[in-house]
């Protein structure tokens, strides 16, 4: 059986193009093979299976009370569940979670990661043999472009702010649970300048690479 990458997101795993320019097809998603799950599993061949499971709006754990079905903790189990047995869960959350109506604070998110994790952990889909493997990404901050972006009043007041600092909370998190932690944003990843958030098609490659050199020493 291969290695099953199982890479929860939201719509930076999903997708999400904020120039429809920047990508072949000329839509708001990019295509399969420019996305960096994709991408990923092309790096690492067919040794590994990448599933990629992203969403646009998904939270850690936050009810959206606009929309239904966001937040991934409930969705975790039947996810793990049926991609078992799970090699390496890759968690990119958070974005979301610090928009103005979901009153969180950076402490707060972590804590959501934190339960996250620690549901993963107990769900019986590892490798036979194996522990709960488990790789934290906190997500780029969103740039100040949001502000004057058609996402701004999505996000709200503090989102920016408050997204600076959940690499800080989520190092915290991983430290405590066990688990793997990289910060995206500090790898320099290209985000649009149109919105702020989303990774370029540029940004998809670059993310895909750095991974394509990490995974493999945390999988065995």
């Amino acid at each position: 059986m291969k290695k099953h990458i199982i890479c929860l997101g939201d719509s930076n795993t999903h997708g999400c193009c904020a120039d429809p320019a920047d990508t072949a097809d000329g839509g708001i998603r990019f295509n399969e093979a420019e996305r960096w799950t994709q991408r990923l599993q092309t790096a690492l061949g067919e040794e590994y299976l990448v599933v990629e499971e992203g969403l646009s709006g998904r939270t850690t754990v936050f009810h959206d009370p606009d929309y239904e079905g966001l937040d991934a903790l409930h969705y975790l189990y039947p996810c793990l569940k049926s991609h078992e047995f799970v090699s390496l869960l890759v968690i990119m959350l958070g974005t979301n979670d610090v928009k103005e109506r979901l009153c969180a604070n950076a402490y707060a998110v972590g804590l959501g990661m934190r339960r996250l994790v620690q549901k993963a952990q107990s769900v019986d889909c590892w490798a036979p043999g194996t522990k709960p493997n488990i790789l934290i990404l906190a997500p780029p901050p969103i740039g100040e472009g949001v502000v004057n972006s058609d996402l701004a009043d999505e996000m709200g007041l503090g989102a920016v702010e408050k997204s600076k600092q959940l690499a800080k909370q989520y190092a915290a998190v991983a430290a405590e649970t066990g688990v793997h932690f990289l910060d995206v944003g500090a790898l320099g990843c290209e985000i649009s300048p149109v919105d702020g958030m989303h990774l370029t098609r540029k940004g998809h490659a670059q993310l895909a690479d750095h991974l394509a050199v990490l995974i493999p020493t945390l999988v065995t």
